[in-house]
């Protein structure tokens, strides 16, 4: 691995994990997400500060060099992370979806009770 990459890995983890620290500070990421993020980031310091041990992977897939293991390994994580994401709004956006129709039903029980105590004060 070439002394810019490696400087790139540590100057992007850095970025990294001074930006998710700002958005933990400012209460718009939950620390679930932060965690994933800041152990991200700190793979990409592993990787920079041990080389060797990029090497000794890529050389186990057989990628034609480590540069490429670790831009074809983030991506996989990135992937696996997105996955993730996908399944939590499609959770959501069901739950969602439930409650609109609970919402709908509420108010249109609230409205036949409406409807009949009109009735019932017309007819008097």
């Amino acid at each position: 691995m070439t002394v810019a990459l490696r400087a790139v890995l540590i100057c992007v983890s850095i970025l990294l994990t001074c930006y998710v620290i700002r958005k933990i500070r400012h209460s718009k990421m939950k620390i679930e997400d932060s965690i994933f993020w800041v152990m991200f980031s700190l793979l990409l310091v592993a990787f920079s500060v041990f080389p060797w041990v990029a090497d000794i992977l890529s050389r186990l897939v057989g990628t034609y060099s480590t540069a490429n293991f670790i831009f074809a390994f983030m991506i996989f994580i990135l992937l696996i992370k997105v996955f993730s994401q996908s399944m939590k709004i499609s959770q959501l956006d069901r739950k969602v979806t439930e409650l609109v129709q609970l919402l709908a039903l509420d108010r249109e029980e609230l409205e036949a009770e409406k409807e009949g105590k009109k009735r019932e004060v017309h007819h008097k």
